[in-house]
């Protein structure tokens, strides 16, 4: 693609957009987002799962979401691979297809922010600019980043669906941690070495944690 055609096709992109920001009105709600945070007496907040695959990240997403459910708490779980068959199944797994899927389900979160529900994500999202975007999004004060730290080795043994054997064996290309980079969070809210720990003790770490973010709002 030549640099003239770049240029005209961004042109074409912003036309398109200045068009669309003028059909499509922002309606701001009659009922804010505070008030429903406070009908259901919690803070609403996206806990961001991150981590290599086979890390324990649904595992720990799963059982978090049973700990605050128990305790009262309304809650959500969105994970990578459901996600996969409905909302986003339209996409595959390049590059674009990546950033496009977190960019999707930060836009879900945002939502479900906003109707004061905790949203708990299971994402590798691989890509640090991605997940600081999300975080953008929905605001640092709602956002609690969990880096589920295990070492390739670790996932490797583990590797529950098999992946890593088919990226070994070439059966697939583009796997995170192989032949595509992971980029770690430089400063999550929490980080657990789920390679060090048991599940019991990482997630009481989270739990703790996010109980403590997400007070009574009446």
């Amino acid at each position: 693609m030549t640099p003239l055609i770049c240029v005209r096709l961004a042109c074409l992109s912003a036309n398109r957009r200045e068009l669309m920001n003028d059909i499509f009105i922002w309606h701001e709600n009659h009922v804010p987002a505070v008030d429903r945070a406070k009908l259901k007496s919690q803070n609403p907040l996206v806990v961001w799962f991150t981590g290599l695959s086979g890390a324990g990240k649904s595992t720990l997403a799963n059982a978090l979401e049973v700990q605050l459910h128990r305790q009262g708490y309304h809650t959500f779980l969105l994970d990578g691979d459901n996600i996969r068959h409905g909302l986003n199944s339209d996409l595959d797994l390049s590059v674009h297809g990546r950033k496009e899927n977190i960019r999707r389900i930060g836009e879900v979160c945002k939502l479900f922010v906003d109707a004061g529900i905790i949203a708990i994500t299971a994402f590798i999202s691989p890509y640090r600019e991605d997940r600081d975007r999300v975080r953008q999004l929905i605001g640092t004060e709602n956002f609690v980043e969990v880096f589920v730290d295990a070492s390739l080795q670790s996932c490797q043994q583990r590797d529950p669906k098999s992946l890593y054997a088919m990226a070994s064996s070439g059966e697939i290309s583009g796997m995170t941690g192989i032949d595509d980079p992971y980029e770690p969070p430089n400063n999550p809210e929490l980080a657990v070495k789920t390679d060090g720990l048991a599940v019991e003790e990482c997630l009481e770490q989270i739990t703790q944690y996010v109980v403590q973010r997400v007070y009574a709002a009446n």
